[in-house]
């Protein structure tokens, strides 16, 4: 039978890290904690949570870190989860682990939640490979990922993380930002590493610096880089910060045959054409048809929770929700009023399969 060690690199984490720890305790082996030199109560959190501290040395490199923690472990399988994760389904997908050799990497749901204006807290699923077989290690400064030739296979493991969250991103503004830079300087022709600092300059709402990474990161991206979705709709969206919608568009239609069934591909031409007829009233009557029917295509798709990075909801009440209020300022009321009985429909069915 196969052990199982949830692995954790750690630093002033105390906020979370019992609540991580107490997620995976009855499902695995071990827990191990390398706390990378916290100066607040991380390490005392995880030890009353179960887990064994072991004193360690940042170095500016996520991926030492992580190989570090790793070589604390001799189990067959490795959890690797970060301390502002916790488990919240799935946990079969560990205890069949117990039966199965360690030739595979598994890749989990990582649900983030982050703050939206509109839908308060919203959630985008990532799939990530977080369960390794010993012996795996990493490679990355930053944003990191598994190094192995051995196949992946995903796992009904379902595990959320709250550090997107605004309030939490204010605590640790600027952390990474030394570190993209020093990994782009080692790397400058690195497209995964470009989207990642354009996301780090789009959190501190830095609209040109973003589009200028995005624009590179683009332009190395591979066709089936399980990023680019998110990329793209990225990219959309900053452009749109920057009015300009020409840019846009030019990039909505480059890339529309990739995503004809994203609903969030979909939504985000529907804000940016909206956005688009507010700047210029004058084209306010061609664009609300092809924003009405930006948005009723993400519906008629429906949620595509399988898409990477997609954001809950696009494909079904938010969408709704903004034909509603779409029809009701054209003064279309009984469509605006259809509108919200799907929306609160929408939401009735989403909360009772939450």
């Amino acid at each position: 039978m196969s052990s199982i060690a949830l692995v954790l690199i750690a630093r002033n984490e105390a906020r979370c890290i019992e609540r991580c720890l107490a997620s995976a305790r009855a499902f695995v082996d071990t827990m191990i904690v390398l706390d990378t030199g916290s100066d607040d109560d991380t390490r005392a959190c995880a030890t009353r949570a179960g887990a064994r501290v072991v004193a360690g040395t940042w170095h500016d490199d996520f991926a030492r870190a992580r190989n570090d923690a790793l070589a604390l472990a001799d189990q067959d399988w490795v959890l690797m989860l970060d301390a502002d994760e916790w488990i919240v389904d799935g946990t079969e997908a560990l205890t069949g682990l117990r039966g199965q050799s360690p030739t595979f990497l598994g890749v989990v749901t990582v649900e983030n939640l982050f703050d939206d204006a509109r839908a308060g807290t919203a959630l985008s699923p990532s799939w990530i490979p977080r369960v390794l077989p010993r012996g795996v290690l990493y490679e990355g400064r930053i944003h990191e990922q598994p190094c192995s030739v051995l196949p992946r296979r995903r796992l009904g493991l379902r595990v959320r993380h709250d550090g997107y969250l605004t309030q939490v991103m204010q605590a640790k503004r600027g952390r990474n930002r030394q570190l993209l830079v020093r990994a782009i300087a080692e790397s400058p022709g690195d497209a995964y590493l470009r989207y990642q600092f354009g996301k780090d300059f789009e959190l501190t709402c830095e609209w040109d610096a973003a589009a200028a990474q995005y624009g590179q990161a683009l332009a190395g991206c591979a066709d089936g880089a399980v990023w680019r979705h998110d990329l793209v709709l990225r990219s959309i969206f900053v452009f749109k910060q920057l009015g300009r919608h020409g840019d846009a568009l030019g990039l909505v239609q480059r890339e529309a045959g990739r995503w004809s069934e994203s609903p969030d591909f979909h939504f985000a031409i529907g804000d940016l054409l909206l956005d688009w007829a507010a700047a210029e009233p004058r084209q306010a009557a061609a664009l609300v048809p092809m924003i009405d029917a930006s948005w009723q295509r993400a519906v008629a798709i429906g949620e595509r929770p399988e898409l990477p990075d997609s954001v809950h909801g696009r494909g079904s009440y938010l969408a709704a929700h903004n034909l509603a209020v779409l029809h009701g300022g054209l003064g279309r009321h009984e469509l605006a009023a259809r509108w919200r009985e799907r929306e609160q429909a929408m939401r009735r069915a989403d909360a009772g399969n939450v």
